[in-house]
């Protein structure tokens, strides 16, 4: 087969996370403007090429006090980074569903090598709308990738403690992030 082109659809395509927050519970967020491609060979599997944007000013976590928070200079920064982004450029095949892609993850100008643990979750022909006319088919691909991080690697280190020496934020963060590709024409 031939290296074939995607774009990740980004009405469905999404980055969440994870993070402890005060020693007993986790805060999620979720990020939706999610920009990105895929350029894979399904004989070839290692030699795909995975490009991301995520736009940070949109950070959400239900409760916009802490939203602000994460947007200001103690976390994303985002007056001076508003985008992440993420370049992956080896793919290792565990399993005809599994993968580790590894790649450069960019967050607050900072750049660190990363490796999502990639699942495929299969391929569909599917309606394509636009302009209220159906110019299907179309073929989707899904993938639901994680990671774990530690926010410290990308200056992300603001904290504060809490009671017999907690703090407010854990270090670790869980990272998920769903893409359905769509396959360009």
């Amino acid at each position: 087969m031939a290296t074939t082109k995607w774009f990740f659809e980004p009405g469905h395509t999404g980055a969440e996370f994870r993070a402890r927050h005060m020693m007993v519970t986790h805060v999620r967020g979720a990020l939706k403007n999610v920009q990105g491609s895929l350029e894979a060979d399904p004989d070839a599997p290692e030699a795909a090429r995975v490009e991301a944007t995520i736009d940070a000013t949109q950070v959400y976590t239900g409760q916009p006090q802490r939203d602000e928070h994460l947007r200001s200079a103690d976390f994303f920064d985002v007056e001076h980074h508003p985008t992440w982004t993420f370049s992956g450029t080896e793919v290792r095949q565990l399993s005809p569903t599994d993968f580790l892609l590894t790649g450069d993850l960019t967050v607050r100008g900072v750049t660190r090598p990363v490796t999502f643990d990639v699942t495929y979750l299969g391929q569909w022909d599917t309606p394509w709308w636009e302009d209220g006319r159906d110019l299907g088919p179309r073929r989707r691909a899904g993938f639901c990738a994680t990671a774990r991080i530690n926010r410290h690697d990308f200056g992300v280190s603001w904290n504060d403690t809490v009671d017999r020496g907690g703090v407010v934020v854990g270090d670790m963060i869980d990272v998920t992030v769903d893409v359905e590709a769509v396959r360009e024409s």
